[in-house]
């Protein structure tokens, strides 16, 4: 005898894809991702941009794969899976963002775009061209960007420290790129002496801004490695699961505080260690 099995709800066949590079230490990149998606409960793929040597104490090495054949893993995911939502976070060259940006041509579904430029390490995550036309291309193509205040800094080549600075710098990239309609500006390196944390969630309305704040208490750990990835991760889930960019903002950020406070005590790495992922309960 067979049991037939329903599907809970219409989001359980749509699937997001992580394109970015690979952390062998499962700390961040395509692995966080992954395991972001099935915490939350979506489908996800993965692209690869790059192969990385590193672990919770830093990354050693960093080798970018051919912008043809991350193309080419992009085109065939997005013609046999039902994606609606793309997540990029590791670009690895202003090449691969180009290829990136041709095959999301003709893509009409949500992409959220972490700007990973520089590991927490300080390593170079991206190799720059003279006039960055592949990142240009493929930032024109995304529709949330997720960046951290040093990554909004170096997106508007200013320098940013407060957070008037940060969200007038974030309304200027919704000016210049038009598909872009929200930023979600992740505040752990605004105020970092501050007991408290502030995400900011920047939305474009037709002749203006709106600005949505989260606060939460600043958690001291040890376990970060992968936050940025995570949270992108998180916020494109959460959309796919609602359709909401309030929402999705307001979820994401209380999932990464969860996962930071269960992570807290692990002790995985003798670095920056990575967050429990496969611990994630949800307290709501």
């Amino acid at each position: 005898m067979t049991t037939e099995v329903s599907l809970p709800d219409r989001h359980a066949s749509q699937a997001i894809l992580s394109i970015a590079g690979s952390d062998p230490s499962g700390g961040a990149g395509i692995q966080a991702d992954l395991k972001t998606f099935t915490a939350i409960g979506v489908y996800g793929g993965a692209a690869i941009t790059c192969l990385t040597a590193q672990n919770s104490l830093g990354v050693a090495s960093c080798l970018p794969i051919a912008p043809e054949f991350v193309k080419k893993q992009i085109q065939l995911v997005l013609a046999d899976l039902p994606v609606s939502h793309i997540k990029t976070g590791m670009l690895g060259s202003d090449e691969i963002a180009g290829a990136i940006a041709e095959a999301l041509r003709d893509f009409s579904g949500e992409v959220i775009c972490d700007p990973v430029l520089t590991a927490s390490d300080g390593h170079e995550l991206f190799r720059k061209t003279k006039s960055n036309t592949g990142l240009e291309a493929l930032l024109h193509t995304a529709t949330v960007l997720t960046p951290n205040l040093p990554e909004l800094a170096t997106l508007t080549e200013r320098n940013l420290e407060t957070v008037q600075e940060a969200v007038e710098a974030a309304t200027a990239l919704l000016a210049r790129y038009p598909k872009l309609r929200a930023i979600v500006l992740t505040g752990g390196h605004i105020r970092e002496q501050a007991g408290e944390v502030e995400d900011f969630l920047i939305l474009r309305h037709k002749s203006s801004r709106e600005i949505l704040t989260a606060k939460h208490a600043r958690l001291t750990t040890k376990n970060t490695h992968g936050t940025g990835c995570t949270f992108a991760s998180a916020f494109g889930a959460y959309h796919l699961l609602c359709g909401n960019d309030q929402e999705a903002f307001f979820k994401a950020v209380a999932f990464m505080d969860t996962v930071l406070r269960q992570s807290a005590g692990l002790a995985l790495g003798k670095g920056k260690g990575p967050l429990a992922h496969h611990l994630f309960r949800d307290k709501a």
